[in-house]
């Protein structure tokens, strides 16, 4: 079963602005985030601080994505992506 995968305009602006190598492994890691978001390759994990709300996943060494899971309706948010300045 697919889950819903929402993209914010933020997601979808950074996404843009992306390496075409490192969409092209975001896309292939997205595959596996639909299958099992906390598969071990995704190397998922909870933010903490001002982020705790949020979760984060590994397209490669340098670039992430940062999500959060909405239980009541089984959607995910996609919210951000990019290198680790995505944290500021």
């Amino acid at each position: 079963m697919d889950m819903e995968i929402i993209y914010s305009t933020k997601f979808a602006r950074e996404y843009k602005k992306l390496p075409q190598k490192v969409k092209l492994i975001a896309e292939k890691r997205e595959v596996i985030f639909r299958k099992n978001p906390l598969d071990p390759q995704l190397k998922s994990h909870k933010l903490h601080g001002k982020l705790k709300e949020f979760w984060s996943f590994s397209i490669d060494g340098n670039y992430m994505i940062i999500f959060e899971f909405n239980k009541n309706k089984g959607q995910i948010y996609f919210h951000s992506v990019g290198n680790h300045d995505v944290y500021q």
